[in-house]
């Protein structure tokens, strides 16, 4: 629990002390905020939402890199068992990608409601001790050499004064700490006048994830697994407002003009219109704040990488606060410094590839169609653009820079290998570094690992001719190979 100090940057209201501040309890935040919790950092959740209320599912696929970082949490197994595996994704036209091809034990996009994430997550961070408070909205945030101080707006217009080490907005593409902090977050509306809705359907797709594109329309449908299903769609001769009225007749038409039926569709729950954005922040970091998931980048809901986006900032970044915070890294700033080194790069890549896969799915004039059956028929023939293809979308295919000294792996994601311990990813969950060796050795840990790595997880590999060594980040990347 956070501790009151009367100490605050005006000496009016006292504040509670707390490790880390998350504010915002989306996916992003709830990874994160439970990865700090189960190291043992004090961690306050701040969530302007009331408690129960979930936020608009918009997300409905999770990938195979997002499954892995679930299972290094103990989440993969009970994810898995609410939603339907997609093994081949068909993005539009003859463009599909077969993901039974991808080198993980996750062979497999998981179609299955946000919501479903969040609440595995919410109670993975409950059980590690988070203190959440909801229903509960940030005004102002000051930052000094020491700490953050954040003033909020509680329930009922009580005021609630938070003091803590670091801050991490992990509040939506409205962030009100990416305005607390002043930074821009350039961009265009790369799509306007989507359609959403919540309905029941006479006949069933065919296929779980039914989606296409004509060029004027577009179209998406997703099951929620309980007989609801979410139909997304546009039309490029209709541009019109958010604010203008939805009726279920337009989301009828833009099926049956995208996908050829609009399978029976009826009772809506809900219909809603938006628009989706392009838009990423320059800077991950000012100071002691970060900034993550869409509070730090929106791109076009194109091949489903907006909330996998999300979660792995907060995987990358939940290893090297912790690090920082137990005092056991050899360089704090710089290690701080490498999640914007690394994350911003890939924020960057997912906004190029599906704006691309978007634009191309909008393809109506007769070149950028003959470019879009080029496209598909490239990928789907020629087995490295397929692969690359594959990787980026999935996630697997992302990897950072490598450390100086590190080795030639180092900064590409560790596959789960068997391990006469247990596979890798398994290991894991410790929540520390493994290190994997050959068996009988005893190997120095480079100098610029952070000290936490001398508590890593020990692993022997299963070969006992390998006489290599990988010293695997928490996260699932490697840091550092020799031999």
């Amino acid at each position: 629990m956070s501790t009151t100090d009367s100490r605050t940057h005006d000496g009016r209201t006292p504040a509670a002390r707390t490790d880390v501040i998350v504010v915002g309890a989306g996916p992003t935040g709830l990874l994160l905020a439970g990865d700090l919790a189960a190291a043992g950092l004090d961690v306050t959740l701040v969530e302007r939402r009331p408690a129960g209320r979930s936020n608009l599912t918009r997300a409905f696929g999770v990938h195979a890199r997002t499954l892995e970082l679930l299972d290094t949490r103990g989440l993969a197994d009970a994810l898995e068992a609410t939603g339907t595996p997609l093994t081949r994704m068909r993005l539009f036209g003859r463009l599909s990608l077969d993901l039974g091809r991808l080198p993980s034990r996750y062979d497999h996009l998981l179609i299955t409601p946000q919501y479903e994430v969040e609440r595995l997550l919410e109670q993975r961070a409950a059980d590690a001790g988070v203190t959440f408070r909801h229903d509960t909205a940030l005004r102002t945030l000051h930052q000094d050499a020491d700490g953050v101080t954040a003033e909020f707006t509680g329930p009922d217009g009580a005021p609630l004064t938070l003091r803590a080490h670091h801050l991490v907005g992990t509040d939506g593409h409205r962030s009100t700490v990416r305005t607390a902090v002043g930074l821009p977050f350039p961009g265009t509306s790369v799509i306007r006048s989507i359609v959403l809705a919540d309905v029941r359907l006479t006949d069933a797709p065919a296929e779980t994830l039914s989606v296409n594109g004509t060029g004027d329309t577009f179209a998406f449908i997703a099951p929620f697994g309980d007989g609801w299903y979410r139909v997304m769609g546009w039309d490029r001769t209709r541009q019109v407002p958010d604010s203008e009225p939805v009726e279920l007749d337009e989301v009828r038409d833009l099926a049956r003009r995208a996908l050829g039926t609009d399978h029976g569709m009826h009772d809506a729950r809900w219909i809603s219109r938006f628009h989706s954005d392009e838009r990423q922040v320059p800077a991950y970091r000012v100071g002691r704040v970060f900034l993550a998931g869409d509070a730090a980048h929106v791109h076009s809901p194109a091949g489903g990488q907006g909330m996998n986006t999300g979660l792995q900032d907060a995987a990358n970044l939940s290893w090297k606060l912790v690090a920082v915070h137990r005092g056991e890294a050899p360089d704090p700033e710089a290690l701080l410094d490498s999640y914007q080194t690394e994350r911003h790069p890939v924020g960057a890549m997912v906004l190029r590839t599906s704006g691309a896969l978007v634009r191309l799915a909008m393809a109506h004039t007769p070149a950028a169609r003959a470019l879009r059956a080029l496209a598909a028929t490239c990928v789907s023939a020629l087995r490295p653009l397929s692969a690359k293809a594959l990787g980026t979308v999935s996630g697997l295919g992302i990897a950072y820079a490598p450390t100086p000294g590190g080795g030639r792996t180092s900064g590409r994601r560790a596959p789960d290998v068997p391990l006469r311990e247990g596979r890798l990813h398994a290991l894991l969950r410790a929540g520390e570094f493994v290190l994997i060796a050959p068996e009988g050795a005893s190997p120095a840990l480079p100098s610029f690992a952070p000290t936490t790595a001398a508590r890593a997880v020990r692993a022997t590999w299963t070969d006992p001719a390998r006489r290599t060594t990988a010293l695997v980040r928490p996260d699932g990347y490697v840091l550092w190979t020799a031999g």
